[in-house]
């Protein structure tokens, strides 16, 4: 079964009473760009994350969430002197702590920063279509002059999710997929 690829920069997610702990009460993320799950979209708001060698600047994507989570690349990590744990969305406990600044205020996070697992999002309908499970781990077999097959790619279902692969920029980079390539799903 083929599937279409999404490549996903360093980015985060932010509550409410974070976002307005920067930019005051009342602000609400901008849309720049929508994004292919409905719904989703990344912002015009950057914050930058800091670790012991260093900072990035991270886009934040809205809408607001219940949880602040920081998704970046192990490459990422070396580079600021972080070591997050690999970890599907959502799944922050005992993941690494971080410190989010604008450049004057910073924010300390004890937990929240992760490299994001590997993932397929599909609709609740596409799940049972597809004779997929929750949870399941498939292979995807990914073509060109650098392909592979990326393992331990986790199936995520929701009503508002359509079919797609999302990989890092380290697994993309590997294996040199573009955002929009087709993969092969492995059982």
């Amino acid at each position: 079964m083929n599937i279409k690829i999404g490549v996903s920069a360093r980015h985060m997610h932010i509550t409410k009473e974070d976002l307005e702990y920067f930019f005051g009460e009342g602000f609400e993320l901008e849309p720049d760009k929508y994004l292919s799950q409905e719904g989703e979209y990344a912002s015009k708001t950057k914050l930058k994350v800091k670790g012991p060698k260093g900072e990035l600047t991270v886009r934040i994507l809205g809408p607001i969430r219940e949880y602040t989570q920081i998704e970046i690349s192990k490459t990422d990590a070396f580079t600021i002197g972080v070591n997050p744990p690999v970890r599907n969305s959502g799944d922050l406990e005992g993941s690494h702590p971080i410190i989010l600044t604008d450049g004057s205020k910073e924010l300390y996070k004890d937990k929240g920063c992760i490299i994001a697992t590997r993932h397929i999002h599909l609709s609740n309908e596409e799940l049972i279509k597809y004779n997929f499970t929750e949870g399941e781990l498939v292979k995807v077999k990914v073509g060109g002059e650098k392909g592979g097959i990326l393992y331990n790619v986790h199936v995520k279902a929701e009503d508002t999710f359509s079919l797609e692969l999302h990989i890092d920029t380290d697994d993309a980079n590997a294996n040199l997929i573009n955002n929009g390539d087709i993969g092969e799903i492995i059982r």
